[in-house]
């Protein structure tokens, strides 16, 4: 099987939780703005639903996103969430921008998350992707990330393992 060397490939082959990012084109901040951000998250939560993936972590940054979502029966779903999610985002931010046109998404990238530990280590990686990036000084500060939502609501112990991981080795592709 040949592949294009320039695009990442796309693995969906089996129900499970998948780690998703995306990168504006040329990473310009399109997400810059927090009514941006904002609107990408509601979009994000509502094309989820809308494919019957089950959202377990998100962060929306100014030019790049990370979710982490269980996936329907037929993960191939994926690449129809994206091309909607990343659609309706453009248009609405192009037709704010008076750019028809314009492209504003680059790509995306998945992973199967296949063990407990690097599901628990991602889940940090996605809630301390604001600090590493200069956004926030703590991630339950950060507004667009689901860091705060899984503070309070996930097991008190999960919370405590989650803070106690080192994430210093997680292998996750970030387009910056």
């Amino acid at each position: 099987m040949d592949f294009w060397p320039h695009a990442p490939p796309h693995w969906l082959v089996q129900p499970g939780t998948y780690m998703v990012t995306a990168a504006t084109y040329r990473r310009v901040p399109y997400l810059a703005s927090p009514a941006r951000k904002t609107f990408f998250l509601r979009t994000l939560w509502a094309v989820a639903e809308e494919f019957g993936w089950q959202l377990h972590a998100w962060v929306v940054l100014n030019e790049h996103y990370h979710f982490m979502a269980a996936s329907p029966q037929d993960p191939t779903t994926l690449r129809r969430l994206i091309n909607k999610l990343h659609m309706v985002t453009a248009k609405a931010f192009n037709q704010e921008d008076g750019t028809p046109g314009r492209r504003v998404w680059f790509q995306y990238w998945d992973s199967l998350v296949t063990y407990q530990s690097s599901y628990l280590a991602r889940l940090k990686y996605i809630h301390f992707n604001p600090v590493k990036h200069g956004l926030a000084e703590d991630p339950l500060s950060y507004p667009w990330s689901s860091a705060r939502w899984f503070a309070e609501h996930a097991a008190p112990g999960t919370v405590r393992a989650v803070e106690g991981l080192k994430i210093d080795r997680v292998n996750v592709y970030e387009p910056i």
